[in-house]
């Protein structure tokens, strides 16, 4: 904005400066060409606006103008320099401490933060897993507030387009099968017009783009709520149950899925699945294999979500011991040897050194899978006020991305895209 100061005998001020000088408010200035540069106006002021996005006008002086009126002594004024903080009353006087390093420096600012910041989170990192069911209803889980058992023809749909308006376009699906269905060898597992097959057609028909992920365990269909077959005396049977397996992950992969997901722990699998897939003609399906999946307690509400608690015993002689870290290695040795492409650790923040030593040892992908329990009990803090539930979820997701996940399969996928766009709560 131009403004004229008078500089005639009325009595006002003779400016004789060049540069920016205050005014009203600190964003304000005035700007005058002095007497002593030829051709130059008597009366020039300039008021820069109060937005910061506003464009300041230029008061027209060449680079050789400016150069000539600092040289003759008329330097444009500046802020002043700020006071140094004074320090709280008590506080003692003492030498500085002789440190060549101090690594507060890089940590003192916002923008400093930003700009160090060695680990990044972005819905891209994120993948959604989504409880699916026959039914027309979205029924709330009770252990995992906010989850629903989507109705796959209409919640389920909605639950994608809302995750891919926020980034978040790669989903994982876990069935609720009717116990009808169920049978002790789970051969409802590979039915081409079973829940998962005729979910992944409806899903591609739609969103051909989105990124599907299925699991490949035979829990969801089986009677005995095992991962694999069960022998009589109670033992899970290895090898007739990857036969099982090849059979599923194919049915997955004629109906469109992008990745398919051993999480079943039985021996050799993801070698056979690979066969399965390429005598299929399905070499470009991935795997991603629940490379070390520990028997953790945290698994809790995900059974309640698909009503698969083992029948009896328990999973601790196919699924990893908790205290072991070594047998990480093998397990991920065997499953690169046999061609996955993604290894996975479960559950996640537990087991961030195993996850950081997975990233160490293999050049492939890692992926973590923030479990059921994990969520619940980040939910469950939420409710009762003991933290702050959004800044504790952001939190968690960005150490499982520091130890090394590529990926992260989370329940907070579609929560915590929004805050990564933005969104308030």
């Amino acid at each position: 904005m131009l403004k004229s100061a008078n500089c005639s005998a009325s009595g006002a001020v003779k400016l004789e400066y060049v540069g920016l000088k205050p005014l009203e408010s600190p964003w304000n200035v005035l700007c005058v060409r002095p007497r002593s540069i030829k051709n130059a106006p008597q009366k020039l002021a300039i008021a820069a606006c109060d937005k910061r996005d506003s464009v300041p006008i230029k008061i027209g002086l060449s680079d050789e103008e400016c150069e000539a009126a600092v040289v003759a002594g008329n330097i444009p004024e500046a802020p002043p320099i700020p006071p140094k903080p004074a320090a709280p009353a008590g506080t003692p006087v003492v030498p500085s401490l002789p440190l060549s390093r101090r690594p507060r420096r890089n940590r003192r600012s916002q923008a400093l933060r930003a700009a160090f910041q060695e680990t990044s989170l972005s819905p891209a990192n994120l993948v959604y897993p989504l409880f699916i069911h026959e039914g027309e209803e979205d029924t709330p889980i009770g252990a995992m507030p906010g989850c629903y058992r989507l109705g796959w023809r209409h919640g389920l749909v909605e639950e994608v387009a809302k995750a891919r308006d926020v980034g978040v376009n790669s989903i994982v699906l876990f069935p609720k099968v009717p116990d009808a269905l169920k049978s002790a060898s789970g051969d409802e597992a590979y039915n081409e017009n079973g829940l998962v097959p005729r979910t992944i057609r409806l899903l591609k028909d739609k969103y051909p783009d989105l990124v599907i992920y299925t699991d490949v365990a035979l829990d969801p269909y089986s009677s005995d709520g095992h991962d694999g077959i069960v022998r009589e005396d109670g033992v899970i049977m290895n090898d007739e149950t990857v036969h099982q397996l090849c059979k599923q992950a194919v049915s997955q992969a004629r109906a469109g899925a992008d990745v398919v997901s051993p999480s079943d722990m039985m021996d050799g699998r993801v070698g056979a699945i690979r066969a399965a897939l390429d005598a299929e003609g399905f070499q470009n399906v991935s795997i991603m294999s629940y490379t070390a999946k520990y028997a953790s307690s945290f698994y809790g509400p995900f059974r309640e979500a698909l009503d698969s608690n083992p029948r009896f015993g328990d999973k601790k002689t196919y699924q990893m011991n908790p205290a072991n870290y070594r047998e990480a290695l093998v397990e991920s040795h065997e499953d690169e040897s046999e061609g996955a492409d993604i290894l996975l650790v479960k559950p996640g923040l537990p087991y961030l050194d195993i996850i950081r030593l997975l990233r160490d040892n293999s050049p492939l992908p890692i992926a973590a899978y923030q479990v059921s329990g994990e969520y619940s009990m980040i939910k469950a803090g939420g409710v009762l006020k003991m933290i702050d539930e959004e800044k504790v979820m952001m939190e968690s997701l960005l150490c499982l991305r520091r130890a090394g996940a590529d990926i992260i399969l989370t329940y907070f996928a579609l929560q915590a895209a929004k805050t990564l766009c933005g969104e308030t709560r």
